[in-house]
């Protein structure tokens, strides 16, 4: 119920902002602002039931019972009702007050931990799949300078991501607002375009794609899955392989092409791997683009729209390809800009 306060609150004010640069820094506000009035709720909710408990227990007005009981939870110390049943309501409340902060600041090394193991990946990610990440282009940069080979590894380290993310962000959900420190990057965009990668390998190149892709596949949608129970997201949980995407066969087929470009190895034609593509990512899509909402991810290709943030798809930012041969480099970025809807 807190989450649902906030997230309607930081996109209002985001909406003030023209660029998405500056939309990200109020919305990176928001995680710890939630976790703060999460304490804050909390620890009033608490108030309410001892003052209650306080009123019934010692027959004492509401307004008193309510004193006792913050002086209990504060540990202040100046508790009026001095009745056997009113002294044992204010040691419960002084002992649930101490409880819930220092469970909360025990907790935040844990939080900040499987944040940092989150967004190692998220960063180096950058590298492979561009900036915010997108499916297409990780398997681009692989192929374009030779290091297809590393995908097995690749795969095999992202698989494991997913089970790391699975289990600390369904015990923690509050870690699913924290944003990635570049605007640019996102822990959700970054998994959607994996599993798409993933996804195009096995539909394009089904016998020399690794079995590593497959497994990160299982792994990815089975964390997306998990993470939205926890957030009340629901899905299909065995959708069928032929039913309905948001993705068009023509923005599938703007990232075939430049796979082809850059003589990317596929062992099929692209309208008759589409069918594939398209059973892979029915497991997925409705639920990351739904989560992707709920967080307010950067909206990068392939990874759906965010029409209440006011901006458009982000495309995929990549540098310069600069050698001593060629120092004026040859440009990849096909546009490097976006702007605002």
């Amino acid at each position: 119920m807190v989450a649902r306060v906030f997230n309607p609150l930081f996109r209002f004010l985001s909406r003030a902002f023209r660029s998405y640069e500056r939309k990200d820094r109020v919305l990176a506000l928001q995680a710890p602002w939630f976790l703060l009035s999460l304490l804050g709720t909390w620890l009033a909710l608490l108030l309410v039931g001892y003052s209650m408990i306080l009123w019934a227990v010692a027959h004492v007005p509401i307004g008193e019972a309510l004193q006792d009981s913050g002086s209990s939870m504060t540990t202040v110390g100046f508790a009026i009702v001095k009745t056997p049943g009113a002294v044992a309501v204010e040691l419960l409340a002084a002992a649930s007050g101490l409880i819930v902060v220092a469970l909360l600041i025990g907790y935040l090394p844990a939080i900040y931990s499987a944040f940092n193991r989150r967004e190692t990946l998220v960063t180096l990610l950058e590298a492979r799949a561009g900036a915010p990440a997108w499916g297409p282009e990780i398997l681009w940069r692989h192929q374009r300078i030779g290091i297809l080979d590393t995908v097995r590894d690749f795969y095999g380290k992202w698989e494991e991501w997913c089970a790391d993310v699975a289990e600390s962000h369904s015990t923690y959900p509050v870690l699913m607002w924290f944003r990635s420190p570049d605007p640019l990057r996102s822990w959700l965009t970054g998994l959607i375009a994996v599993l798409d990668s993933a996804a195009l390998y096995l539909s394009l190149a089904p016998e020399s794609a690794p079995s590593e892709a497959r497994l990160c596949l299982r792994m990815g949608f089975t964390a997306l899955r998990t993470i939205a129970d926890v957030v009340s997201v629901p899905y299909d949980a065995d959708p069928r392989p032929d039913g309905p995407i948001d993705l068009t066969y023509e923005e599938y087929m703007r990232g075939v092409k430049r796979l082809e470009e850059i003589g990317f190895p596929m062992e099929r034609a692209p309208g008759d791997a589409w069918h594939d593509f398209r059973g892979w990512r029915v497991n997925y899509e409705q639920v990351a683009l739904d989560l992707a909402d709920r967080i307010t991810a950067i909206p990068g290709p392939w990874a759906g729209e965010r029409k209440y943030l006011g901006v458009g798809t982000i495309p995929t930012k990549r540098p310069v390809d600069r050698t001593p041969d060629q120092p004026e480099g040859t440009d990849f970025t096909r546009p490097g800009t976006y702007e605002d809807s």
